[in-house]
């Protein structure tokens, strides 16, 4: 087994201590939970920021968002 150093900062620190008092985990299992389930999800996150990247480059135009909007209207029945 590997020990690693990690510097996080104060907001997301003071959120990973108030999730594992919660979960009464200790700040390590919750963080090794948290990055194996991050690697599960390695492929979503590649298409994430692949996606991400793309739309930065070349971002929709306002015809491209209006052709969708009425895909977004849902019935309230």
């Amino acid at each position: 087994m590997e020990t690693i150093q990690l510097t996080l900062d104060e907001s997301l620190m003071a959120e990973v201590q108030q999730a594992t008092n919660a979960l009464k985990m200790s700040n390590a299992d919750f963080l090794k939970l948290a990055v194996e389930r991050a690697l599960r999800q390695r492929k979503t996150i590649e298409l994430e920021i692949r996606d991400a990247k793309a739309y930065a480059e070349k971002p929709q135009t306002v015809e491209e968002i209006e052709e969708w909007r009425s895909e977004q209207q849902w019935d309230e029945t």
